[in-house]
Order: C-alpha cells, then sequence, then structure tokens
C-alpha cells in the first residue's frame, strides 16, 4: 500500500450520515469505493464477501444519500490491484517444498484420494498456492478438500470436485479469513444449517423437482442472513399470493426489508408489528388492508 493510500479523505459530513443511516453494508461499500477509487460491484461483491443483490443494495442507498455522486473521481493511483492469482512454482520449487514440509506433502496425498487419480504439476502447483500463498493451515486445506467433494457427491453422485471448484473455495475461505480449524468447522456448520434451511424454504414456497436458481438462491440466502426463519418466509409467501396469486420474488423481497426495517423478524413479531388488521382511518373510519403494504403496492406497481 502506498503511503497516499494509506490516509482516506473521510468527509465528516459523510461519516454523520454513514452513521445516521445505521447500515453496515453501506458504510462498509463507502468505504471500500473510497478505498478503491471506484466502483466495481462485482468485484466488490468478492472483496466484500457480500452478494451482488446486496451491493446494488447498498450502492443504490448510498446514492439516494447523496454519497455515492459525491465520492471523488476515480484515481488510478488508488486503483486497488486484481485479484492475486496464485504464483507459478517451479517443478524444483515443488519438490522443495514437499521435502521441507510433511504437511504440505498430506494435503498432497488427500488431494489424490479426494480427485481419484495422482496429482498434476498443475493441482500441486494449486495446493502449494492454497497453503503457502493463501496462508490456509494444513488442517483447514484438508477440512476444505473434504467439503468439496462432498458438496461434488451431493449435486452428482460419483462426480469429484474439480481442481478449480477447490482453488476458488480457497479464496472465499481466506477472504472470510477462516484460518483455524474451529472457524472451518464453524463456517461448515453454518453453511449446513443455511442449506436445511433453504430445502425447508424451497418447501414453503412449493418449488419441487428442481434446485433454486442461482437469483432464487441469493434471494433466499439474503433473507435468512436478515435473521427470518422458514415460518416468516411462509407469511411473506401467503401474503403474496393473497395480492398478486403467484410466487413473486422482487415483492416478497420488499416485504422482508420493510419488516427487517421494522425490527420484525419472527413470527411472532410480523403478527404482532405487522399483521394484518383492521385500523382506524383518520375521522374515524374503519379502514381494512394491510396498513404495512400500501407503501408495498405502490412500489409494486413500478417492478
Amino acid at each position: 500500500m502506498t503511503e497516499q493510500a494509506s490516509n482516506l479523505p473521510l468527509p465528516i459530513g459523510a461519516a454523520d450520515r454513514l452513521i445516521a443511516a445505521h447500515d453496515g453494508d453501506v458504510a462498509l461499500l463507502y468505504l471500500y469505493i473510497l478505498r478503491s477509487g471506484g466502483l466495481d460491484a462485482e468485484r466488490a461483491a468478492g472483496a466484500l464477501c457480500r452478494t451482488a443483490r446486496e451491493i446494488d443494495s447498498a450502492a443504490e442507498k448510498l446514492r439516494r444519500m447523496g454519497l455515492l455522486d459525491s465520492l471523488p473521481a476515480p484515481d488510478p493511483e488508488r486503483l486497488l490491484p486484481p485479484e492475486d492469482a496464485l504464483p507459478e512454482y517451479t517443478a524444483g520449487d515443488l519438490l522443495r517444498f514437499a521435502a521441507e514440509d510433511p504437511q504440505l506433502e498430506a494435503i498432497y496425498g488427500e488431494a489424490s484420494q479426494v480427485f481419484g487419480r495422482k496429482l498434476s504439476p498443475s493441482d500441486m502447483k494449486m495446493l502449494a498456492g492454497i497453503y503457502k500463498h493463501l496462508g490456509l493451515p494444513a488442517e483447514v486445506v484438508l477440512l476444505l478438500l473434504h467439503d468439496c467433494a462432498e458438496r461434488a457427491e451431493a449435486r452428482k453422485p460419483g462426480s469429484v470436485p474439480s481442481p478449480h471448484s477447490v482453488e476458488k473455495e480457497a479464496y472465499d475461505w481466506a477472504n472470510r479469513e477462516i484460518l483455524t480449524l474451529e472457524q472451518a468447522e464453524d463456517y461448515l456448520r453454518f453453511r449446513r444449517e443455511q442449506r436445511e434451511q433453504t430445502a425447508q424454504v424451497r418447501d414453503v414456497l412449493n418449488i419441487r423437482g428442481r434446485e433454486l436458481s442461482k437469483s432464487e438462491r441469493e434471494y433466499v440466502e439474503r433473507w435468512l442472513s436478515l435473521g427470518f426463519s422458514p415460518e416468516a418466509v411462509a407469511i411473506a409467501y401467503d401474503r403474496t399470493l393473497l395480492k398478486l396469486g403467484k410466487l413473486h420474488w422482487a415483492y416478497m423481497d420488499k416485504i422482508f426489508q420493510s419488516w427487517h426495517a421494522k425490527k420484525l423478524h419472527t413470527p411472532a413479531e410480523i403478527e404482532a408489528g405487522d399483521g394484518r388488521r383492521r385500523s382506524t382511518a383518520p375521522g374515524g373510519t374503519p379502514s381494512s388492508g394491510r396498513v404495512d403494504l400500501r407503501e408495498l403496492d405502490e412500489i409494486f406497481d413500478k417492478i
């Protein structure tokens, strides 16, 4: 990092607005843009461990706050370099690494079993890069290899993971700073619970005989990450069906955004704070309908 990049100008007014927004993703994206010298949504999503939809949502909120357009123009001297590629080790390097480090030799042996074949020089370079360049400890790499193998088997019985998929997963773990066996086990436990909840959501939405698409999965993972349970999804789905007569992902997402803004997450909180009930309009006239969804009805007209 250059001396110029080590001091980022953060205007006091912008800091005040970010604090008042109470939105960590928005503040994080602002700092990322300030640091990187420009907005590249795809790279931002990878660097911040967020989905593309979350980055787009945060960028739109920054724009509404008047902060996105007020950011300085990209500075070529401050632009972050592309994601580091793994080093190009020579055959001599690989032989020396294996001779000097029994743990790397153990990784090679386990990977050979996971891939179901003898490792190629390219495989060995990739594994050495994950271990030495990305800094994942041997026990973490072994767990990663077996997780990739289990996921490949789940997608198609009898299949094995590709080296590319292992490298991609290793970058993801490194970006998440999963650097100990305990962190890796906690992360895999979280992912397992998320998969189970995603399957429950798929049942709630009556999606049978197929997996969720990439966009559908991003919606579901976003709702789960915000703290909504499959039971809460069932409530939102029911309201969407009553309003539109069909599943509409964008409309449901607006419902969840509304509930999250009101800090309503559990079914009990939703029914108590946002339930469908008759209310009294100004002047004492009974008003039917869902008070909480009136703004969503207007939003839907624009979708």
